[in-house]
């Protein structure tokens, strides 16, 4: 069949992207699926820094490649083996296959499932090849996703099986950004009522984690970031306090707001110098969890003896730790009681063609979550 998709052809264009369109909209081939696998009409697609990441080049991947990893859509055929899912079943995407098989996944950590991140790293599906094709040559997968085309091909254990009821567009936020950040919070960290939380960066994710802190009865949250902007959007979804970092010394203004540090520091901004300040910002006995992604050259420096003589714990969470067939639901049960109002992070909906402006945005600063309808035309406008 034929599908209009993103391709990211070259990594490493210059800004803005407007101006060197390192991703094309064009009609690609689309087998249908095999074995496990599922085709899936998308409804909505979530631009995240990770997706950022992969067209700056800081997060290598092979290209030429469909992007998009957060993403809702429609079941709308079956391949053989596939036992959970039938057509007209309304899905969520999770960014890692999960074999079910693997040592990490036995043990309740599916987001290391090391079959699922080899496949991704080598831009395949799950069971191992493409089902794109452009000019007769193949296109790779993006974490086994792919979402910013009309249709896609995705193993079943790449997909959670939603509520009808929820809409596209806001579902496809608890794909990345809500199972990222809120459960860092609730995963990683294991935030307790009454808790101090400090979230350094607020992007999707770090916004998430806001709700997240804001939802497990945290007090005080402290948000911390250098756009205005962003501290007012922390502020309207439930932080207590927040901090300008280019105005203030950011762990200092953490350590006065929080009676000496942070319970629990969430860093979320893909940068080690932000992940230091995160960890210095946090108590003696506290916790810091990183959720960003920062260059693979990047190093982290922090004093080695406080690891030991202050009881810190330094904490990584990919896909928030999460068990997706478990959280998933359980996110979208306080969605729906109004403890995580996710619809309050979209900013902007844009259609297939404006995924270069997307990108500027974003690296810019000027969006939370823009959320792409793949089958819209033009303009989609800001929410």
């Amino acid at each position: 069949m034929k599908t209009r998709a993103a391709i990211l052809l070259e990594m490493g264009r210059p800004r803005p992207y407007a101006d060197s369109r390192p991703v094309v909209v064009d009609e690609l081939d689309l087998d249908g699926p095999g074995y496990g696998e599922v085709l899936v009409e998308l409804r909505a697609a979530g631009i995240c820094h990770s997706d950022l990441s992969v067209v700056d080049g800081s997060r290598p991947r092979p290209t030429p490649m469909v992007l998009g990893h957060e993403a809702a859509g429609i079941v709308r055929e079956t391949g053989p083996g596939v036992v959970g899912l039938q057509p007209g079943d309304h899905v969520v995407f999770t960014f890692v296959p999960m074999c079910g098989r693997c040592t990490f996944c036995t043990s309740g950590r599916p987001a290391l499932c090391e079959l699922g991140n080899a496949a991704n790293a080598r831009g395949e599906l799950l069971r191992g090849g493409r089902r794109f094709r452009r000019h007769g040559q193949p296109v790779h997968h993006h974490l086994g996703v792919s979402a910013f085309s009309q249709f896609t091909v995705a193993a079943e254990e790449s997909l959670i099986k939603i509520d009808p009821d929820i809409p596209f567009e806001i579902a496809a936020v608890f794909g990345c950004a809500v199972m990222t950040g809120v459960g860092a919070v609730v995963n990683t960290a294991r935030v307790e009522p009454g808790t101090s939380v400090a979230v350094f960066g607020l992007g999707g994710v770090g916004l998430a984690a806001v709700l997240g802190a804001v939802a497990a009865g945290a007090y005080p949250v402290v948000a911390v970031d250098v756009l205005p902007g962003k501290l007012e959007h922390a502020r309207a979804l439930g932080a207590t306090h927040t901090v300008n970092a280019l105005e203030t010394d950011a762990v200092e203004a953490v350590r006065d707001l929080t009676g000496g540090g942070a319970d629990y520091a969430i860093e979320a901004a893909g940068n080690a110098e932000v992940l230091a300040q995160a960890y210095r910002a946090t108590r003696r006995g506290g916790t810091t969890v990183t959720v960003g992604l920062p260059h693979p050259d990047a190093l982290l420096s922090i004093p080695a003896v406080t690891v030991t003589a202050e009881e810190r714990v330094l904490r990584g969470s990919y896909m928030g730790s999460a068990v997706p067939r478990r959280d998933l639901p359980r996110f979208l049960r306080l969605f729906r009681a109004g403890r995580l109002p996710v619809d309050r992070l979209i900013t902007h909906r844009i259609a297939l063609d404006e995924i270069n402006e997307g990108f500027d945005r974003l690296a810019e600063g000027q969006a939370v979550r823009q959320v792409v309808l793949p089958h819209a035309g033009g303009s989609a406008g800001q929410a």
